[in-house]
């Protein structure tokens, strides 16, 4: 699916992440993203893990856990979008669903493993997606979003926390 920035439809809160996503092929970012954050979660020092940047930021394990949630749900809509599905979807409070994760007592392991589960079943979800779908329009909360705009929403929100990883968390 190539990047078509005028046949996406977001609102306009989610353009911080969207622009973040260069003019390419979906599936191509997701893979290319994936490698990226292997690299870069190599790098991380054992004893960084559960680092906090300020006093009420999330743990180093807590922004993965929160990239893996956040795909899943954002993955789930999509889905849910291009089976036509009237209902409109919930939203979500991401700060809820941290401190419910119990992502600071998982290994490193277990929190990359599970990401890179999430990231390819969001690859074969919308590789297998037709044009058609991807231009279905659905409701989550109080907006409405397009398939294809849903799927540059998961890579430009996994870019946003791998550049807050790197510029705050100094990894």
């Amino acid at each position: 699916m190539e990047f078509n920035r005028s046949s996406l439809a977001y609102p306009e809160h989610f353009e911080k992440y969207i622009s973040l996503v260069k003019n390419e092929d979906l599936n191509t970012i997701l893979e290319m993203q994936a490698k990226q954050m292997e690299k870069l979660f190599a790098s991380i020092p054992e004893d960084k893990w559960m680092y906090k940047y300020q006093e009420n930021k999330w743990t180093i394990k807590e922004v993965i856990q929160h990239i893996s949630d956040a795909e899943r749900v954002f993955s789930y809509r999509g889905f849910a979008f291009s089976r036509k599905d009237p209902n409109t979807l919930p939203g979500f409070d991401e700060n809820e669903y941290s401190i419910n994760s119990n992502a600071n007592n998982k290994s490193p392991e277990d929190l990359i493993n599970d990401l890179f589960a999430v990231r390819k079943s969001t690859e074969t979800l919308f590789n297998g997606f037709t044009s058609d779908q991807l231009k279905v329009v659905g409701k989550a909360s109080t907006y409405q979003m397009s398939v294809n705009a849903m799927g540059y929403l998961i890579a430009g929100h996994a870019a946003h926390h791998i550049n807050i990883l790197k510029e705050r968390y100094g990894i």
